[in-house]
């Protein structure tokens, strides 16, 4: 498999990223406007949602690169570009990934994920390492509008293309954390739809020498819905209505180096499911040399399809 090094840390934090696409199904909002719809592999009418990621009245978007705190019956696809630092100059890399999990229970859910990785400089193309893991809700305050929980990654070495996939496995146990700002008193009303979310937790590499990281991330996202239907209902329309604006700031740590992107964006939610598009923008040179680009399609199974593959195994 191709050198990477000394970039390493970089482009496997990137293809480690793209392997990880943000798995927990979300209730959609339900919407003060006349239904729109767009097509998303199917045509979704915007309405209320009853899925699982929730605290009290906040709504935890699946977002495209920090993991959200809640699990769920759903589908993931994303496409990711970015330029990274390799031995023999810049790589421009492409990633299509995929992830889908499944509740075991109402609280424990299992995934699987991998992706399809193409680069330049140099030329390789294929499947890089497959992986699984497994998270539980932890802990729900509605009142705070707090929830958190923790999951175990593990990609999967040797199950990838040569010329693209780690020859080691990776083990990633990792905390998550999400609250809403709606308990803001009347005088901060208009923080209410603020919330904030994190991820943090080491990775460990199985291969002799091989470094291993301490990943983390975290984002700032203003809720259009929760505005709309907590706070006062400024009457936006359709798309708009179902907008969230957010910020996500993915890291990592390794040998002494930290790598990592600023990532301003939006996703558009309703009941069935969710699209995004964010920058990627480097925090340094070790992280990219230009603008990156994440789009995400995101069905919410669990809403989809309640009684049949949205239905956690045991109850």
């Amino acid at each position: 498999m191709p050198d990477y090094s000394p970039s390493g840390p970089a482009l496997r934090a990137a293809h480690a990223r793209a392997r990880k696409s943000t798995s927990t199904g979300k209730r959609a909002f339900a919407s003060r406007a006349i239904s729109a719809s767009i097509v998303f592999g199917c045509t979704f009418a915007s309405g209320a949602a009853h899925a699982h990621a929730i605290a009290g009245d906040r709504v935890f978007p699946s977002t495209l690169s920090v993991d959200d705190p809640g699990v769920g019956d759903e589908a993931n696809v994303e496409f990711g570009h970015q330029r990274l630092p390799g031995d023999a100059g810049d790589q421009s890399v492409n990633t299509f990934s995929f992830e889908y999990d499944k509740l075991i229970t109402p609280r424990l859910a299992f995934s699987v994920n991998g992706a399809y990785v193409m680069q330049n400089n140099p030329t390789a193309h294929g499947l890089d390492n497959f992986g699984v893991g497994l998270k539980y809700l932890l802990y729900v305050n509605a009142a705070h509008e707090f929830m958190t929980s923790v999951g175990v990654d593990a990609d999967l070495g040797g199950t990838g293309s040569r010329a693209i996939a780690d020859n080691f496995s990776t083990l990633s146990p990792t905390v998550f954390a999400g609250k809403g700002m709606g308990d803001l008193p009347d005088s901060l009303a208009w923080l209410r739809p603020v919330a904030i979310t994190g991820e943090a937790g080491p990775s460990f590499t199985t291969g002799g020498g091989q470094p291993n990281s301490f990943d983390y991330g975290f984002t700032v996202q203003y809720s259009l819905p929760y505005l709309q239907q907590h706070v006062h209902d400024v009457g936006l329309p359709q798309p708009f209505a179902n907008l969230i604006p957010l910020v996500e700031i993915p890291l990592s740590r390794s040998q002494g180096q930290t790598t990592g992107t600023v990532n301003p964006g939006f996703i558009w939610m309703n009941r069935y499911g969710q699209l995004g598009i964010e920058a990627q923008i480097p925090i340094n040179r070790a992280s990219g040399s230009h603008v990156g680009i994440l789009v995400q399609a995101h069905i919410f199974f669990d809403d989809v399809a309640p009684r049949s593959i949205g239905k956690p195994l045991f109850q």
